[in-house]
């Protein structure tokens, strides 16, 4: 019996093409987002949101980049003593990660992940970032997270950095 190939996904900013109002994960936030506001986003340049499609209309997950900045105060001291001494610091702010309920399980978030932080390195050579935030909507979400580095900024609850350094070190071990 043949195995079932699993989908290839290609990842590319969204587009008039694409099918947002039939994207679904089970997060109506997240939902709502895409289906009314992400393309409002990007017309007025608040956020980029990109979309990983299998055909080029089925979104079966989306993220959204846009620029940010922080106070050097809310990182980490041991994060921080590496970063410049201004205060307000730039980063990359990774808005929302999503996967739809059709798609999970097959290691989509990873990707999705994974494309935003090479997006966010390849843009901080361009304009200066020094990390990737992301506000975790759960606990759950906070550990997928963690797995990749990122660190929690203990006065903002559920918002966790991770520093454009790492970010290099990732892609230079060939994740």
């Amino acid at each position: 019996m043949a195995k079932k190939q699993e989908p290839r996904f290609a990842l590319e900013p969204l587009g008039e093409k694409q099918h947002r109002a039939a994207f679904s994960c089970d997060v109506e936030a997240l939902d709502s987002y895409l289906h009314k506001q992400a393309g409002q986003d990007a017309r007025k340049r608040a956020a980029v949101p990109f979309v990983a499609t299998t055909d080029g209309q089925t979104i079966a997950g989306y993220y959204t980049l846009s620029q940010f900045a922080i106070g050097l105060d809310a990182i980490p001291e041991q994060v921080a003593k590496r970063l410049p001494k201004y205060p307000m610091v730039s980063a990359t702010l990774l808005g929302r990660l999503a996967v739809s309920t059709e798609f999970r399980g097959r290691g989509l978030g990873e990707i999705l992940l994974m494309d935003a932080l090479h997006r966010s390195l390849d843009s901080s050579k361009q304009i200066a970032s020094a990390g990737v935030i992301v506000d975790a909507r759960d606990e759950s979400a906070a550990g997928f997270y963690r797995r990749y580095g990122f660190v929690e900024l203990p006065k903002i609850e559920k918002r966790l950095f991770l520093p454009m350094g790492t970010v290099e070190r990732l892609f230079r071990k060939g994740r």
